[in-house]
């Protein structure tokens, strides 16, 4: 299994992807200091640099990245899926 998602905090919603990756293909996922942190199935394309749900996400939960809110899921996010601008919403200029 190939490593090819990396998580910022053990608990985090997503993960960042390493590689572009394809749907339907099951991936490991690394932290930052390299251990070992599970694997997912993609259930969607998910290219490099984007983010990867690590978990399902229910609609109107905030979305942890860094071990912090990064966003508010628009819909909800299936474990495997890739979580960007269609799913998700910032909370950076959130009033």
């Amino acid at each position: 299994m190939k490593h090819s998602i990396l998580l910022h905090e053990k608990d985090d919603d997503v993960g960042v992807a390493v590689a572009d990756l394809k749907k339907g293909a099951t991936v490991g996922v690394v932290t930052l200091e390299g251990k070992v942190a599970g694997k997912v199935r993609l259930v969607s394309n998910v290219p490099l640099g984007h983010k990867v749900a690590m978990r399902e996400v229910a609609k109107d939960s905030k979305v942890i990245k860094y071990g912090r809110p990064v966003g508010r899921a628009v819909q909800e996010i299936a474990k495997g899926a890739h979580v960007h601008t269609h799913n998700l919403k910032t909370l950076r200029w959130s009033v």
